[in-house]
């Protein structure tokens, strides 16, 4: 793995950027930015990425995608500022393909993905991110379709507990599913607040490690909620099909389930998987390299960024560069660490 090199951070973050976008120099380096004609920020968020890019080159046009339609209205000022060089498009960038070739491009140069949920989403207690401020239990990126309210209080146990230990992490996921269950029955649980209440009734506090213990519980949640993984392997094929030769993709991970998608999908399209784990068992056959690798292993933010803005200590950066080789056929493999596992005939599952 790479950690970025030292540097002044504060003079490469653009004037006006609400929030400070995590590796923002390392995905500019990584893009290699200048004589290229259109970037693809596929998660707008709060426009930091795409107001770094507007800047890195003044002949370079972005197209941004986000599902969350308050971003899209919060960058109205930033498309006026561009002054035409800048698209926003409502929607998931699982379908960035289609989002580009929709606003008339055939092709695109350069595409950035920033994974996960965004600072603006948990500081906002009204979306139900967060349990830091009490909140409605929401947590859709979109605002539409079934909340984390209504899969907390309408799932079964045993699916309840496949999704905190499998997408949250969470080796106490039974232990959690049974105490939401047992709060059912007193009543709906609503808030974010009532949901860390009863997820610290089962789960310690670990003070060492200073991570709540309902943590893992609300990531695994959200996960399914927004269907986060999937769209992130919809996503990696999706840009692999839009953009040219030479054209280069950077995507920012925060935690391990990410990055395993993203680091396998890279390793096999470039001819780097030299064989199976347990991980992805089963790669198919050796494709064309639709991708060679522009970083090294994972790039790390430097120890000064992490003390500036806590919320970078996980992050991590691949890139790699789109080769002349035709498009190959999706990973299935990939997709599989998308999905939750089959429960029959599962061996081990959710500890206790």
């Amino acid at each position: 793995m790479t950690r970025a090199p030292r540097e002044a951070r504060v003079n490469r973050v653009p004037n006006g950027a609400p929030h400070v976008p995590v590796l923002l120099a390392e995905v500019l380096d990584s893009l290699d930015l200048p004589g290229r004609a259109l970037a693809v920020d596929g998660t707008f968020g709060a426009g930091g990425y795409t107001r770094a890019m507007l800047s890195a080159d003044p002949s370079v046009h972005v197209l941004a995608i986000d599902r969350d339609p308050g971003a899209i209205a919060g960058g109205a000022p930033l498309v006026a500022e561009a002054g035409g060089r800048l698209t926003l498009v409502p929607g998931r960038f699982g379908g960035l393909d289609a989002c580009v070739q929709g606003a008339g491009h055939a092709a695109a140069d350069a595409v950035v993905l920033d994974i996960g949920v965004s600072s603006m989403q948990i500081d906002q207690p009204e979306r139900g991110f967060s349990f830091r401020n009490d909140g409605p239990l929401d947590m859709r990126m979109e605002r539409a379709g079934p909340s984390a309210a209504d899969l907390v209080n309408e799932s079964e146990e045993a699916d309840l507990a496949d999704i905190i230990f499998h997408y949250g992490e969470e080796r106490r996921s039974r232990a959690v599913a049974r105490a939401i269950i047992e709060a059912r029955r007193r009543g709906r649980i609503e808030t974010t607040a009532a949901l860390a209440d009863i997820v610290a009734s089962v789960v310690w506090a670990d003070p060492a490690s200073g991570i709540h213990p309902a943590t893992r519980t609300f990531q695994g949640l959200r996960i399914a909620v927004n269907d986060e993984l999937g769209e992130l392997v919809q996503a990696l094929h999706a840009a692999e099909r839009i953009l040219r030769p030479g054209g280069r993709l950077a995507v920012v991970t925060f935690h391990s389930l990410e990055d395993r998608i993203v680091k396998q999908f890279f390793s096999a399209r470039s001819g780097r998987a030299a064989q199976a784990s347990r991980h992805l068992p089963s790669l198919e056959a050796p494709a064309p390299r639709s991708f060679a690798a522009v970083t090294k292993g994972p790039v790390l933010p430097t120890e000064a960024e992490t003390a500036a803005n806590p919320r970078a200590r996980s992050a991590k950066l691949r890139a790699v560069e789109r080769t002349d080789a035709p498009v190959p056929a999706p990973l299935a493999a990939i997709e599989t660490l998308a999905a939750l596992p089959a429960r029959t005939g599962r061996s081990g599952g959710a500890r206790r």
